[in-house]
């Protein structure tokens, strides 16, 4: 029994090595990171060369859920409250009609191609109706897509909220078809109200306590996280016992922890990045030992004809119908339509039916599974080049600067912030007193090769590291003095997005279709450029967005505090 227990301690470690280890494989592949762990647990299995069996559905799908509401509340940690806010409205429309009309769309398909009653084809619409924030935070950050805010954020919340929506789908069809007396419409109601409320609540109170007690509290550094470890787990938990969604309420609590501001804040955000990863590759291995690769054959051949539907049909139109009200643009909504991954959440509802003992139960599991693979193959290894040929990928040298900060024990309402001075930085040649800081900050500090220097006289170099006392919440804002200038970007970068030409907002519209001889509207005629891109995206234009005027192209460049500061003008090829 000792040694046994030994064997299988060395396995599970040489399996999560060889996970650690794949992610290099996958970056020069441009393989999906989540489908070489799905991939690694085949081989361990009973068909594959590690010969392990595993048939535990339950512990499968405790496992399942542990690693989801890690994954989910780690999102959450990751979310800022202003894109939360930003994307909020478009992301739960995804979040409920998408989830409905994609399970309604897909299982109707189902149901005619495998000749089942409506219910069942339903069933298999909703196991698979939600996107999967495993797949879908991990396939963004891995390939390292800079996003535009619109479309990443709604993206990333999406993802984190729709699983109440699917899982309440599953979890009441399941009843139904394992209850001769059936539901009553009322009852399918209060329980979707019940799941989607208590979540929000629970996670809002939740949101609020955590970060309370974590002022409150004195403990040792390194039990910061694991505080907040226990305390999420407690929530997804408590919340999940009385009927709520613990899924849509970790992820909240997340949100509202994230934008905490606390001492050992990085601390707690570092910890919680190594656990979700450890979560992904435990789940995806776990889920890869339970499928029976020999029995996959007889439905391939459905399996695909569904995942077709699904990913080229379902999806498309629930993105179309579901973000109507907010006038996306249409590159915007083809990418959300192609980033509808599917991952672990629509394997571990699939256990459901097993669990109450349906009798089709392993046909929808492997049927399930072998969707969920096409996903991943299909639109994981392709979200990269998509991205960039819908044009909604920006340039990476955009992205504001990373940077370190840490409250003032001494002063709850001020942070010690540190920023590097990258390459490119617009800061790059300025003394310190020339910094533009807003009021409330101050540098204190200037560290060049690891030596304090005396920061006043001193002209900032690449590589300087500038320490800055400001008011809480002004750390990302004082990126923005530290980020790339445009005009040192480079020129092929630069030219190939943004275009060759740089103009003001303010410019007049009517001006510039005089200048370079395209017609426009003659209400148009007065109003300014700044002012026409801010009204045709609803109020809300992001860096990024674009409208052609053949033969130019209009394209937002810098925003700064919410308004659009400068746009680029790019000429068609075949233009004069």
């Amino acid at each position: 029994m000792i040694d046994h227990t030994y064997q299988l301690v060395f396995i599970g470690a040489v399996l999560f090595l060889f996970a650690v280890f794949a992610s290099i494989v996958s970056r020069r592949l441009g393989a999906p990171l989540l489908l070489i762990f799905l991939l690694l647990g085949m081989l361990a299995g009973e068909d594959g060369i590690g010969g392990i069996q595993f048939d535990d559905v339950e512990a499968a799908f405790l496992i399942g859920n542990l690693a989801l509401a890690i994954i989910i509340f780690d999102g959450g940690l990751g979310t800022r409250m202003d894109t939360f806010r930003s994307s909020l409205r478009p992301a739960l429309s995804l979040a409920t009609v998408g989830v409905l009309l994609t399970a309604g769309i897909t299982g109707a398909a189902a149901s005619y191609i495998l000749d089942l009653p409506w219910q069942e084809g339903l069933l298999i619409g909703a196991i698979v109706g939600s996107t999967d924030a495993a797949a879908v935070f991990g396939l963004i950050k891995n390939a390292g897509l800079n996003l535009k805010e619109r479309t990443g954020a709604t993206l990333e919340i999406e993802s984190g909220s729709n699983d109440p929506m699917a899982i309440f789908l599953t979890i009441t069809l399941v009843e139904v078809l394992s209850s001769p007396a059936g539901l009553s419409g009322w009852l399918l109601l209060v329980e979707l109200v019940q799941q989607i409320g208590l979540g929000i609540i629970f996670g809002v109170i939740g949101g609020y306590i955590i970060p309370a007690a974590l002022k409150k509290v004195t403990l040792p550094v390194s039990l910061y996280p694991l505080m907040v470890f226990a305390a999420a787990l407690t929530l997804f938990g408590g919340t999940s016992s009385i009927g709520g969604s613990g899924f849509l309420a970790i992820y909240i609590a997340g949100v509202m922890i994230g934008t905490t501001s606390f001492l050992y804040m990085n601390d707690i955000r570092r910890f919680h990045d190594g656990i979700a990863w450890l979560s992904q590759i435990g789940m995806f291995l776990i889920l890869g030992l339970l499928v029976t690769p020999s029995l996959l054959p007889p439905i391939i051949v459905p399996a695909l004809i569904i995942a077709f539907v699904l990913i080229f049909i379902a999806r498309p139109l629930a993105v179309a119908v579901s973000l109507i009200p907010f006038h996306f643009p249409w590159r915007d909504q083809l990418f959300v339509s192609w980033c509808g991954l599917r991952g672990a959440v629509p394997v571990i509802l699939a256990l459901f039916p097993s669990l109450v003992g349906l009798e089709h139960a392993r046909t929808y599991f492997e049927l399930v599974f072998f969707v969920v693979l096409t996903s991943l193959v299909l639109q994981g290894w392709t979200i990269a080049p998509m991205a960039r040929w819908l044009k909604v990928d920006l340039p990476v040298s955009l992205k504001l600067p990373s940077f370190r900060s840490t409250h003032l024990p001494s002063n709850p309402h001020k942070d010690l912030v540190v920023y590097q001075v990258v390459a490119s930085s617009r800061t790059i040649g300025k003394l310190i007193l020339q910094l533009a800081l807003p009021d409330g900050a101050q540098v204190v500090a200037l560290i060049r090769d690891e030596i304090p220097l005396k920061s006043e006289g001193e002209i900032l170099k690449e590589g300087d590291q500038v320490v800055i006392v400001a008011t809480t919440g002004m750390a990302e804002k004082l990126a923005e003095v530290f980020s790339p200038a445009l005009s040192r970007i480079s020129s092929k970068i630069s030219s190939n997005f943004f275009g060759d030409f740089s103009i003001r907002p303010s410019s007049s519209l009517g001006d510039l279709a005089s200048l370079y001889g395209f017609a426009i509207p003659d209400e148009l005629k007065d109003i300014t450029i700044g002012e026409h891109l801010t009204a045709k995206f609803r109020g809300r234009p992001v860096v990024g967005d674009a409208q052609e005027f053949p033969p130019v192209k209009l394209i937002v460049k810098e925003i700064k505090n919410g308004e659009i500061s400068l746009i680029g003008l790019k000429l068609n090829q075949d233009s004069p």
